[in-house]
């Protein structure tokens, strides 16, 4: 026998599809198309619903689903009654209209998206213009991760646009780089991440709140708000009276609903002097004779958020004068900067990185930006622009410098193109700074003193080995200056790798990686740890981040094994 629940949802689907048998003979009988509103996934859109207010369209018992330029697609119940053909009949002197039949269950599930119209919806512009004072007053109360948990567990306004305003002033309260939106089977989780690592801030968010401020992001976002078992990426702004911070929206769906990042683009943290970004003295010295050459494939490497596009954007800022012509073609254009054309890939658009970068060769630039080099194609074209007159900036993915070399000739890359066009490959890691408020000194053991004074032997002569006379180790404490975290911002470590004329003539040998380390070694090339425990030694970071970063220093915790080895 049927329980009652069993016997209501079947009458429930009984009642739904005589519905829509009725709503398709009514538009067999009128000529028009029929539309299941609620099987049907219809990407129904904010701008095209703002175009007809929400009681005359429940009144005309018509919905407007999108607008694509100027074709408006409208679902109605019936185009000859009064209220909705007087409104069709005023649609079509602006628009291009597409009418579908659709039942009355089907137009309430349409009808259910006003209520993000309704709500602020000055705000649903692609920008948001926060309460200055109330962002002050968040920035004042939110120091450490504990204080803005309190702030989420004390919320109880009913308005979503509050609590993002909590999300994002926390954010920059923090000064995260990215907010992770996270759904479990009973709560939302909201976690930010904090020098290149992630903190859980709230892991306690009612699900029906998560899902609210799920939706007023893909508002902002420009997105579609029923689609939720599909990726989308989409992009809004925070203007502040100083500055505009860009927010990048990545939305994916998964297990308990949809996950969201949100990458902060703050020009504000964009280091883009030289010497801020944390160069010794003697690989600035490198650095500024290559990028001064007139000509050259000068790259980055490294994983992504290693820091590469920071670098090159310094280097850009450092060699821009009104005098040269410089491109760039990125994906995306992270951060703008004054003098130079930048250009950002669409692939949509049949605009990749080797059709940007052949477009820009025509615009006869002096200095070239190349976001990555991923294919042949555009290795090729990277590798000739640097042999004809060109100096050229990009990045690729490797783990060290001396893998970049293999990597071009895996693409396809010849020799005799590959060997005189590179000049510089530059490997690049981002290790949290010490807090300087709190940071623990300790006086390194006997057996930790002699492994440091072999490792400083063994450095190349070029390393000013003054700073480090009088070596100590600091370690993490937290306090209110640090948000607790014991770490305030980042600094890099750097190897550079000089493409010499015994590199070059290696080059057309194919070589190994091996090989090229021990040449690129005998030439003195410092690696990215070694760089990282000078630091170490300096009292700017801890051994534990230099580990996290580059792997265990063997040299540290084996006496028997040679520093710098």
């Amino acid at each position: 026998m049927l329980s009652k629940k069993d016997l209501d949802e079947q009458l429930k689907k009984a009642h739904r599809t005589a519905e829509e048998n009725d709503a398709k003979r009514r538009a067999e009988t009128l000529g028009f198309p029929y539309l299941d509103l609620i099987s049907v996934r219809v990407p129904t859109e904010l701008k095209a619903l703002e175009i007809v207010k929400e009681p005359e369209a429940r009144k005309a018992r018509l919905a407007p689903l999108q607008l694509i330029r100027k074709k408006l697609v409208i679902a109605v119940f019936d185009p000859r009654e009064k209220e909705a053909a007087a409104i069709i009949e005023e649609l079509k002197k602006k628009y291009e209209l597409e009418i579908h039949i659709a039942s009355l269950s089907g137009l309430e599930h349409g009808w259910s998206y006003y209520r993000f119209v309704t709500e602020e919806a000055k705000e649903i512009t692609g920008k948001v213009d926060i309460d200055e004072t109330r962002l002050n007053d968040l920035l004042l109360k939110i120091k450490t991760l504990s204080e803005l948990t309190k702030e989420f567990e004390e919320f109880k306004s009913p308005l979503t646009s509050q609590l993002l305003e909590i999300i994002l002033g926390g954010s920059m309260g923090l000064k995260a780089s990215d907010i992770h939106l996270e759904p479990t089977e009973e709560f939302g989780i909201v976690r930010y991440r904090i020098d290149g690592l992630l903190h859980t801030a709230y892991d306690k968010f009612a699900l029906h709140n998560y899902k609210s401020v799920i939706m007023r992001i893909k508002l902002l976002s420009n997105l579609k708000l029923n689609i939720t078992d599909e990726p989308q990426d989409g992009r809004f702004t925070i203007g502040l009276k100083d500055r505009d911070i860009e927010i990048r929206t990545s939305i994916i769906p998964s297990e308990f609903g949809e996950t969201v990042v949100m990458r902060l683009l703050d020009p504000l943290a964009l280091k883009v002097n030289l010497e801020d970004l944390g160069w010794r003295k003697d690989d600035l010295v490198i650095v500024k004779a290559q990028i001064d050459r007139p000509n050259g494939l000068i790259l980055n490497t490294g994983p992504t958020g290693s820091g590469k596009t920071t670098t090159l954007y310094a280097f850009l800022k450092n060699v821009t004068t009104p005098e040269i012509k410089v491109i760039t073609v990125e994906d995306p254009v992270e951060y703008h900067i004054a003098g130079i054309s930048q250009t950002q890939v669409n692939p949509d658009a049949g605009y990749t990185f080797a059709d940007g970068l052949r477009s820009i060769l025509r615009q006869d630039p002096d200095i070239i930006l190349i976001g990555e080099i991923r294919d042949k194609e555009t290795a090729e074209i990277a590798l000739n622009a640097a042999l004809t007159g060109h100096l050229v900036f990009s990045t690729l993915h490797t783990n060290d410098s001396v893998g970049a070399i293999p990597r071009f000739l895996d693409l396809g890359a010849k020799p005799n193109i590959l060997a005189p066009a590179l000049t510089l490959i530059i490997a690049q890691r981002l290790v949290r700074v010490l807090c300087k408020v709190c940071k623990v000194k300790r006086e390194p053991t006997t057996q930790e003193s002699e492994a440091i004074k072999r490792f400083l032997e063994g450095l190349p002569a070029r390393v000013d080995k003054t700073p480090y006379a009088t070596p100590s180790f600091h370690t993490a404490k937290g306090c209110e200056a640090c948000g607790g975290l014991g770490y305030r911002g980042r600094t890099s470590i750097f190897e550079l790798f000089e493409v010499t004329d015994p590199i070059k003539e290696a080059i057309f040998r194919n070589p190994s990686e091996m090989e090229l380390f021990t040449l690129a070694k005998k030439q003195g090339m410092v690696t990215m740890q070694e760089d990282g425990m000078l630091k170490v030694i300096l009292g700017s970071t801890s051994v534990d981040e230099v580990e996290r970063t580059t792997g265990v220093v063997p040299w540290l915790h084996n006496t028997d094994t040679p520093a710098g080895k």
